[in-house]
């Protein structure tokens, strides 16, 4: 069974710290792209980053590029996002996906169509 999970969302102050992670299960880790996706109530779904093996550097949505940093550790089937100087506006609902064709990265972004597996999410709300 494929599964990712997400952890590490809270309450945090603006200008705060939060690192997410996403474990997965199931499938050789290191062949996909494991995406960060975000969604507010009343938005669309945001393709936030994206980290392949595939590409030589990872995709950042401008509206948190200089902040968001996403990472792996193959040898603990894990992704991160540190996300640094938060806020509110980052509050959302974040998810992490994967990417069978690994494709996103660098100057692609990920998109929902694109990611055949997803965690159930973890919320991150920043107070002002």
């Amino acid at each position: 069974e494929v599964e990712l999970v997400e952890s590490g969302g809270g309450l945090v102050q603006a200008g705060g710290s939060l690192r997410l992670a996403c474990a997965v299960s199931g499938f050789t880790f290191d062949d996909y792209a494991i995406g960060w996706f975000r969604q507010a109530p009343g938005k669309e779904r945001e393709g936030v980053s994206c980290i392949s093996s595939r590409v030589g550097s990872a995709y950042y949505a401008d509206s948190v590029k200089g902040r968001f940093t996403s990472s792996r550790d193959n040898a603990k089937n894990t992704v991160y996002l540190q996300m640094n100087s938060l806020k509110p506006e980052d509050t959302a609902w974040y998810y992490c996906a994967a990417d069978p064709l690994a494709t996103c990265g660098a100057d692609i972004p990920p998109v929902p169509g694109g990611m055949d597996y997803w965690g159930k999410g973890t919320l991150v709300t920043v107070s002002s």
